[in-house]
């Protein structure tokens, strides 16, 4: 039975953490905490294979969509970057594949690792669209995400502008990650009407203050496994003194 409906319904009232899990391990042991949902993390399941972030190509994150589809019961999305598709009909090709894997939702980003930049707008657009199509037949979740913040682009009029652009595109969830301040976030809730997922920081509100303010998610990204293998790292350095 799909998880998608149950996705879906968590986005539709109060707030809710979403832990990013990098392998089955994780993914089962923030199920037994009590999330509600999970997702994956591109850098931490790349961390898992010994590579960087944009290197675990879409073969192996079907893979790892697979074992964790099959790990845990509640819903899962996927962090998909760019959907690994340089036309709409690739990026729609690999949705449909993500949703016949039993995934609950996917995001789609904005930063082109091979041009090492944020993409133009309507090629994003373009992009969301088409996995907005795919989602909407499946029932999945889709996020678009806006990735200004995370590569040094601190322009928030552009940001919302494409948050804006996603949401008409189709997006169901919206997600800048990068923003901390609260006014900035407060703005981006302002001028969306779809639910916003945040990314906890360290240097960001906590999650309490970021239900006061009105955002309906928040996920963990790569911070949960790297703070995993640096502990892992300072304990095995013990062992060598």
């Amino acid at each position: 039975m799909s998880s998608a409906p149950t996705f879906h319904a968590l986005h539709t009232n109060g707030f809710f953490v979403m832990a990013n899990a990098w392998d089955i391990g994780s993914a089962v042991r923030f199920e037994k905490l009590g999330f509600k949902a999970i997702a994956t993390t591109s850098s931490g399941h790349a961390a898992s294979l010994g590579l960087q972030d944009q290197e675990v190509n879409f073969e192996q994150l079907c893979a790892h969509v697979a074992d964790l589809v099959q790990a845990v019961e509640i819903p899962l999305s996927v962090d998909s970057e760019q959907l690994f598709g340089s036309t709409p009909d690739e990026v729609a090709s690999n949705a449909r594949v993500l949703a016949e894997l039993g995934a609950a939702g996917l995001s789609v980003e904005d930063y082109d690792p091979v041009a090492n930049s944020v993409e133009p707008l309507d090629t994003a657009v373009a992009r969301v669209k088409a996995a907005a199509e795919v989602a909407k037949s499946t029932g999945m979740v889709l996020t678009a995400r806006a990735e200004n913040f995370l590569y040094g682009r601190q322009d928030l009029d552009d940001t919302i502008t494409r948050l804006q652009s996603y949401e008409e595109a189709g997006a169901d969830v919206l997600y800048a990650p990068g923003l901390t301040q609260p006014d900035d976030i407060a703005r981006a809730l302002a001028e969306v009407s779809k639910p916003v997922n945040v990314l906890l920081m360290s240097a960001g509100p906590s999650p309490t203050e970021l239900a006061a303010l009105g955002v309906r998610r928040a996920s963990t990204g790569g911070r949960l496994a790297f703070d995993a293998y640096e502990a892992a790292e300072v304990a095995a350095k013990k062992l060598l003194t």
